[in-house]
């Protein structure tokens, strides 16, 4: 199982999001969902075969924890993606404050001369 088709559930997804929290037993993640233990418990199955969660026994409970490093491929394709729409640089945008100050600072004094006209005439 990749990991592109892993999350192509929503309830996995809501498991990812859950764990990324801590880790969980099965009885209290499966308690977030309108599904049986049973489900969760194959939802989990998909995900540890994608290498996004690891699953341990602890007595007489299994408890599931998110590996981060496998959401890798995605991260990667995010940022492949993302590199294609740059955002936009910060000398710009810094251009841009000191234009709309520079106006703001001439419309307000062609008010104030205006005024000043006004009253003296």
């Amino acid at each position: 199982m990749d990991v592109f088709a892993a999350l192509g559930d929503p309830v996995r997804r809501a498991l990812l999001r859950r764990l990324a929290e801590g880790p969980a037993r099965v009885v209290d993640l499966a308690g977030d969902h309108d599904i049986s233990r049973p489900a969760v418990s194959r939802h989990l199955k998909v995900l540890g075969d994608a290498g996004l969660v690891v699953g341990t026994t602890q007595g007489r409970e299994r408890h599931y924890t998110l590996v981060p490093s496998a959401l890798e491929p995605l991260a990667s394709l995010l940022a492949e993606l993302t590199a294609r729409n740059p955002r936009i640089p910060e000398h710009v945008l810094d251009g841009l404050d000191l234009e709309v100050r520079r106006t703001t600072r001439d419309r307000a004094a062609e008010r104030q001369s205006r005024t000043e006209r006004r009253n003296a005439g």
